[in-house]
């Protein structure tokens, strides 16, 4: 439920109607103060508010419910557009943020060596894998630990923040430590454990789109997350699994639209896994900034023939280049930049 205040309702007259409330028991406000209106969001069982009497108040323009399970998650909460802080970088708002880097680290010189390329062609967040979540248990599963301290490596070297992929809530305090942004990956999307750990920390959070997951589950995994206290979520497309094998994964484009309209969190989009073939990334990316993205996940490999993990939809570091080049064309068009 939402309760829309009159405009220049004094915040007497709003901590009156709050408390009120509360008084109840069960039941949270959040007020979102705006400087026209004041908007107070109820969480919890709202079955014993009356909102004819909540009417009958003079401060109280209107009353709104909220048919989606998703609350914290909500645009309706929260009519203005979030912006997540990573390091120095700012996702949503008007400038595109772009995330660049291999699948996995390999190697120091790897890892440094393609940092230094995607920052200078205009990436404003370093990616990369140091725990990999593999189908197969004989796969290359990254340099774990190991990894990581290559990733802070070559943030010192470069100044980039880094995300990275969280695999187990045992390592929390670890990426809290090493790490500016702390991914979850597909498969963890519905890890609820997981999710109900992050919801602690303060750290941003990239939360994936899990393989066969509708949006408004989706939206129930940031909210879980965000039920804990931690409201930093950057939402991330990165295909459905569907029926067509030709890609190995289906890229929901309309999937921005409807976020952007259900939800105040950004989101962006992750070409290289969407499709997993290296030439389809720059067309996507074009597409997805097209559609309203607040930024792209792009991974780049200085060798991709010879990539420990998903080489073939790694583009070369000339190549990103291009791809950056083609969106600020398109970012322009859209009254956004990077």
């Amino acid at each position: 439920m939402i309760i829309v205040m009159k405009q220049g309702a004094t915040r007497q007259e709003i901590d009156y109607v709050a408390d009120m409330i509360t008084a109840k028991g069960g039941i949270t406000v959040n007020p979102m103060y705006g400087s026209d209106l004041t908007i107070l969001g109820l969480i919890g069982d709202t079955s014993r508010i009356d909102p004819a009497q909540l009417e009958s108040f003079r401060c109280v323009e209107r009353i709104m419910k909220v048919a989606e399970p998703f609350k914290k998650a909500n645009r309706m909460f929260h009519p203005g557009a979030s912006e997540v802080k990573v390091g120095d970088t700012v996702v949503g708002g008007t400038k595109l943020s772009v995330m660049a880097g291999p699948c996995s680290v390999e190697s120091n010189e790897q890892i440094t060596e393609v940092a230094r390329a995607v920052k200078e062609a205009g990436a404003t967040i370093l990616r990369g894998g140091a725990f990999k979540p593999r189908t197969s248990p004989y796969s290359f599963q990254g340099l774990e630990y190991q990894g990581l301290d290559m990733l802070c490596h070559a943030r010192e070297l470069t100044g980039l923040p880094i995300v990275t992929e969280l695999m187990s809530p045992y390592d929390i305090d670890k990426f809290e430590d090493k790490v500016d942004c702390i991914q979850v990956g597909a498969r963890n999307m519905q890890n609820f454990d997981l999710l109900k750990r992050l919801g602690k920390t303060r750290k941003p959070i990239l939360l994936k789109r899990g393989m066969s997951a509708t949006i408004e589950e989706w939206l129930m995994s940031a909210e879980y997350i965000m039920a804990g206290g931690n409201e930093n979520i950057i939402l991330c497309e990165r295909g459905i699994r569907t029926f067509e094998t030709y890609t190995r994964n289906t890229t929901d484009l309309s999937a921005i639209c409807a976020v952007k309209k259900l939800s105040h969190l950004p989101v962006i989009v992750d070409p290289s896994h969407a499709t997993g073939k290296y030439w389809m990334v720059q067309p996507l990316a074009r597409a997805a900034i097209a559609v309203g993205a607040d930024g792209l996940m792009i991974e780049v490999h200085n060798d991709p023939a010879h990539a420990l993990c998903d080489g073939a939809q790694s583009i070369k570091p000339d190549a990103f280049a291009e791809v950056m080049a083609d969106i600020r064309n398109i970012a322009r068009a859209v009254g956004r930049e990077i």
